[in-house]
């Protein structure tokens, strides 16, 4: 059960990064998924790190850490994306 509630989580995190992130962001949706997974963990990660990562109630400041983890690596993600992209479209067969 904990995969379906990582798919779940990433496609929301994802969407709401690519809504919060400037510009339009050309990846697929099931990239969006994984990167909004990715940002989650990052997100958990650095929560751990600083110890807030399982508090009492709501635990809103890991919540918040995750969401920008998933900007962070939906950013990223959708530049290197379009690098890849880019250099697969520029070749031309001979």
């Amino acid at each position: 059960m904990h995969w379906l509630w990582a798919i779940i989580v990433g496609l929301v995190l994802g969407l709401i990064a690519r809504a919060i992130l400037p510009g339009k962001q050309d990846i697929p949706l099931w990239l969006t998924v994984v990167f909004g997974i990715l940002g989650s963990i990052l997100g958990n990660a650095v929560a751990t790190w600083i110890g807030v990562n399982d508090t009492k109630g709501i635990d809103w400041t890991r919540h918040v850490l995750q969401l920008i983890g998933a900007v962070v690596v939906v950013g990223v993600g959708d530049m290197l994306w379009q690098t890849i992209r880019g250099h697969r479209g520029s070749r031309q067969r001979t």
